[in-house]
């Protein structure tokens, strides 16, 4: 029987550097998968895309990757953030908006094994993220476990 493929996910916001590094290098994370359309905004703190690539490398020997087809649309986002949908039609519109985009024809299945998923949200309760994982668990015919750090 093959061996478990395991993903990770997390958020930056409300973790300090410490925290969030520590969390990923304790966890065991091989590389990022960046799930945000924008990574390079100033409010991404320490996780601003070519900041974030040189810190993994130096402080945990961690890859990094961004992988935008993983984010939601603009539209989807804008219309969550001011509340024109809930969190059921999020999960619907954002479910077939990775479908359509086939997201598991956009990364290697080996690049996923102790990959962690990186967005925003400090829980994976109302995070794409989650879904993400949750879709590769559903639709790929691998064992896979999520654990949210």
């Amino acid at each position: 029987m093959a061996k478990p493929i395991q993903i990770f996910t997390i958020g930056f916001t409300q973790k300090n550097a410490e925290v969030f590094f520590n969390s990923l290098i304790e966890a065991g994370v091989k590389r990022i998968i960046d799930a945000r359309a924008n990574n390079t905004s100033q409010l991404a703190a320490f996780t601003k895309r070519d900041d974030l690539r040189y810190f993994l490398k130096t402080i945990a020997d961690i890859d990094y990757i961004h992988v935008p087809e993983f984010a939601p649309s603009k539209d989807i986002l804008d219309d969550y953030k001011k509340k024109r949908i809930d969190w059921n039609a999020y999960e619907e519109r954002f479910g077939q908006l990775i479908r359509d985009r086939k997201i598991e024809d956009r990364i290697a299945i080996d690049l996923l094994d102790s990959g962690c998923l990186l967005c925003s949200e400090p829980k994976p309760n109302h995070c794409h993220r989650r879904l993400v994982a949750e879709y590769f668990q559903e639709n790929l015919p691998l064992d896979i476990k999520i654990c949210h750090l």
